[in-house]
């Protein structure tokens, strides 16, 4: 974590794992941490264990009062969160003002809108930092992670995968495709991976199983919506019929990565970290 302040740090808490794996590392190199869990999509289990409010994710000024009464100059974002329609989202005063400095970006992809967040927060002086700043242990690495390897068409399925991938980051869609035997049977959106799989589990084919395949989308915020994957992904993934999942190295979180590699063991499924400008097979060189 070097280059990183001392102090509160704020963390915006979404679901999943991630934010208290983010706490409990940053509480161990010394940084008092306070958590906004976002109502109705940050998990309780999670969250208790450390200091924390749950707020509406519209609730802009109640979320820039609180990390502020606690003394936060540093953000973490982090878990997911699904997008409101803008009916539901009944912002309070200090929202609306933010919903409007947002402007078009609102109407963006997640990526155009987390990036339009990114820069409101730093204009009213947070710093905002990557969780992979604070999770560096839980980055993807290059290479083969656990017993199993991709063979020679699971390979090919992974360079499809990669240029549709990348077409749809380029449009701010999606960070994940299923591709098996050359055809997509997938692709990632708003509906996430774990559906986007069961989307794909009832279009497989026969022959050997597809690849999930997960990128960092071209010019993303790495400080935000990093790609992440963990032992449920590949339940999800299993279930799907599935025999792998190929991730960016360097550009996605693993949750419970020890939890990770055992459950891909188990189910026989490969993990293979890749660099996108490389073909698959150099992965490992």
């Amino acid at each position: 974590m070097s280059g990183v302040a001392s102090g509160t740090l704020g963390i915006l808490a979404g679901g999943g794992p991630l934010p208290g794996e983010v706490a409990a590392c940053a509480a161990a190199a010394g940084r008092t941490v306070f958590m906004i869990a976002f109502q109705d999509f940050a998990e309780p289990a999670v969250v208790a264990p450390w200091p924390h409010e749950y707020v509406r994710l519209a609730a802009a000024g109640r979320i820039l009062a609180s990390l502020r009464e606690h003394g936060c100059s540093e953000l973490v974002l982090i878990g997911p969160v699904r997008r409101p329609s803008l009916r539901d989202l009944r912002p309070d005063a200090e929202g609306a003002r933010i919903l409007a400095r947002i402007g078009r970006a609102l109407f963006a992809g997640d990526d155009g809108l987390l990036a339009a967040l990114v820069r409101v927060l730093g204009e009213e002086g947070f710093a905002v930092r990557g969780a992979h700043e604070f999770l560096a242990g839980s980055v993807g690495r290059v290479g083969q992670l656990g017993r199993h390897g991709a063979d020679a068409e699971a390979l090919a399925d992974i360079s499809r995968g990669v240029a549709v991938v990348q077409a749809l980051g380029r449009l701010d869609v999606g960070q994940g495709c299923v591709v098996q035997q050359g055809l997509v049977l997938a692709v990632e959106a708003l509906e996430g991976t774990d559906r986007m799989l069961a989307r794909a589990g009832g279009l497989r084919q026969s022959g050997p199983g597809g690849v999930l395949v997960k990128l960092v989308k071209p010019g993303q915020d790495r400080r935000a919506d990093m790609p992440t994957i963990g032992p449920g992904t590949v339940a999800a993934a299993a279930a799907a019929g599935l025999r792998g999942i190929a991730f960016e190295a360097g550009g996605t979180l693993l949750t419970f990565p020890d939890r990770l590699r055992e459950a891909a063991d188990r189910d026989g499924l490969f993990l293979i970290g890749i660099r996108p400008a490389l073909d698959p097979g150099e992965t490992t060189r």
